[in-house]
């Protein structure tokens, strides 16, 4: 496959649930700062072009060090985040080259991706034109009402945990953005899409590829990381 897949990391937020001061990007896993590892996951997949950055003002000489201390030589541009994660797409989208064919939207707090799981959802988008990785969900999930109520049971086969890559087609996704209405809402890239009525598929990924929100995901992050380092 020879098409121009631009990554962009967005790794804009801060850490309000993880209780530090700094950005969670930075959170040390074994040594190394978090972002290190998600950056170097995307240098080591063969089919992703240039990789572009996204992260807040004061965070773009920070970035730019750690890629280049970590032999991440794919580091196209770090550009500002926007005022919500939508925003902060739409910038590095700005950033990408005009050779883009792909876009691979990934979370820069997600430091556990494998260069597979880029590969399989990558591939997936180049047939599909939108992929994103998921897992089954295993935990039975409720329903509630504002009163912390159950409401309601939904059918556990039909729901997914949706992570990060998540992989379009430049054109399709350029609309979707585009066509948003309210991009503040939006949590997710897959929603965008939906919200036009196209399909996304859903590629199944490791229970690993965890996000880091809270103290314990550092915790289990580095458990993972010394794992794979005894294999």
């Amino acid at each position: 496959m020879s098409a121009f897949v631009s990554a962009i990391i967005v790794a804009a937020g801060g850490s309000t649930r993880m209780g530090t001061a700094d950005s969670k990007q930075f959170i040390p896993l074994l040594g190394k700062p978090a972002i290190s590892y998600t950056l170097r996951a995307f240098q080591a997949c063969d089919l992703i072009s240039e990789i572009v950055a996204v992260c807040r003002a004061e965070d773009i000489g920070r970035i730019t060090a750690i890629a280049k201390e970590s032999g991440v030589t794919k580091l196209a541009a770090v550009t500002e985040g926007g005022d919500c994660r939508a925003r902060s797409v739409e910038n590095g989208i700005r950033a990408v080259s005009a050779q883009a064919k792909y876009f691979a939207i990934h979370d820069g707090a997600r430091p556990l991706i494998t260069p597979a799981e880029i590969t399989a959802v990558v591939e997936a988008a180049i047939e599909t034109g939108a992929a994103t990785t998921g897992t089954p969900v295993t935990d039975t999930i409720k329903f509630a009402d504002g009163d912390n109520v159950i409401t309601g049971t939904p059918d556990r086969s039909t729901l997914r945990a949706v992570q990060t890559p998540q992989v379009f087609e430049k054109e399709l996704f350029t609309i979707a953005l585009s066509d948003a209405e309210d991009l503040a809402s939006v949590t997710d890239d897959c929603s965008l899409i939906e919200q036009m009525g196209g399909e996304v598929l859903i590629v199944e990924g490791s229970r690993e590829n965890i996000k880091l929100t809270t103290p314990i995901d550092a915790v289990l992050a580095e458990s993972i990381l010394r794992g794979r380092e005894e294999v």
